[in-house]
């Protein structure tokens, strides 16, 4: 049984899992579907942005899969409910890189309020051309953030240290930072802002949620950013209000479509044009964010394997029990079940007719499954794990301090 790291995860991951005896596996490349789907013996998976986990997968992996690590901030690459329905949480880490994408936020702002990007590229090509025109300073200037969460907040103390006024939109009500102001509707916030930032997840909702109608909504000479998920701008309608000289650049760090690995080739209708920069999504790719993303996932994936701590689980019922002290006698049983009328009092019972002693139990449940953790006294509960786990209701039962086997 090992854990298997996939796309380059920092190293600290895997020194942090077989510092607790776990074997890993690193892999450098995202594997394809087929290949995925062969690596029967996977405990744990950590994968980043590039590995796609399908419901087929999970069905391969399963029942010796446990847990997944995703290595980022994002999650959609994975089929959530697909995962919580076989017993499998999922862990991310949502703050790690949140320093590093605000950073390139403001050097984008920066850069495109300089034309810096374009200098550059003419200088590269042997020609000097000094120029303060259409060149203009960030004070002063108004910054639009669509989606006030851990990014976006960052992005307002950074852009208010720089004398930027900053107003944001989200649909979940925030507490505001600094002298930022929240307005009514997205609407609003694009037609006052002079840089608009966008910070939302992927969903059904912000698919092209920025098109030819919002576009219009800004103000001329205005800028947009997008370092959150590249189908939440319509890159077509994008390209023309550039065009247009409606907008008067543009900072893209996602794509629709993106390449699955290094050096491949990359098309899209913005490329050639002076007035935007294109990043091959960096924004959280810095090596202090890939440390500090290699340590939160790594220690979830720990805490759960080994203690059944599901904090910071995103499609699974969250329990955080005590760690289990190993000088104390006792075991303790999990078992992850469908979400019916009459559970506990089942395993309740077997406890009862086997005479075994609960020291503690803690049950919680999201959507379709519950998740149910038991401290006990007894020196063999085997014959208590195969009984419970026999159930018809059962999704997967396991003894932790963490075991492969039920010797």
């Amino acid at each position: 049984m090992k854990c298997i790291l996939l796309e380059g995860i920092h190293k600290i991951a895997g020194e942090q899992l077989m510092a607790q005896n776990l074997q890993v596996d690193h892999i450098k490349s995202a594997p394809g579907t087929k290949e995925l789907s062969l690596k029967k013996n996977c405990l744990a998976l950590g994968i980043r942005s590039r590995t796609r986990i399908t419901k087929n997968i999970l069905e391969a992996l399963c029942p010796s899969l446990r847990l997944i690590g995703a290595f980022c901030i994002g999650t959609d690459q994975i089929d959530l409910n697909a995962a919580r329905q076989m017993g499998v949480p999922v862990f991310n880490a949502p703050y790690g890189n949140t320093r590093s994408v605000a950073e390139l936020v403001i050097s984008h702002i920066i850069a495109l309020s300089r034309q810096s990007y374009h200098f550059n590229q003419i200088m590269h090509q042997r020609k000097w051309n000094k120029t303060a025109q259409g060149s203009k300073e960030v004070r002063g200037k108004t910054l639009g953030i669509v989606g006030y969460g851990h990014i976006g907040t960052q992005v307002s103390i950074l852009a208010e240290s720089m004398g930027m006024k900053v107003i944001y939109f989200d649909i979940i009500e925030t507490l505001q930072m600094g002298n930022a102001r929240p307005v009514k509707n997205l609407k609003e916030l694009m037609s006052l802002s002079d840089f608009v930032t966008l910070h939302v997840p992927q969903t059904s909702a912000t698919k092209n949620m920025i098109q030819e109608k919002q576009l219009r909504w800004m103000k001329k000479g205005s800028f947009l950013i997008n370092t959150s998920r590249g189908t939440v701008v319509n890159l077509e309608d994008l390209k023309i209000s550039l065009q247009e000289g409606h907008l008067a650049g543009a900072a893209l760090d996602v794509f629709p479509e993106e390449p699955q690995a290094k050096e491949s080739t990359f098309i899209c209708p913005l490329q050639g044009m002076k007035q935007v920069i294109l990043t091959p999504h960096i924004a959280g790719s810095t090596e202090e964010a890939q440390e500090n993303i290699a340590k939160q996932v790594s220690a979830s994936l720990l805490k759960y394997l080994f203690h059944g701590i599901s904090e910071g689980a995103v499609n699974f019922p969250i329990l955080n029990p005590p760690i289990l002290d190993p000088t104390k006698k006792g075991q303790r049983l999990v078992n992850i079940h469908k979400n019916v009328p009459g559970v506990l009092g089942n395993i309740n019972g077997l406890m009862s007719r086997l005479k075994i002693n609960i020291q503690s139990q803690y049950l919680s449940t999201k959507e379709d499954i519950g998740y149910l953790i038991m401290d006990m006294e007894h020196k063999n509960i085997k014959p208590l794990w195969d009984a419970i786990d026999s159930l018809d209701t059962s999704i997967r039962t396991y003894i932790l301090p963490f075991s492969t086997d039920r010797s």
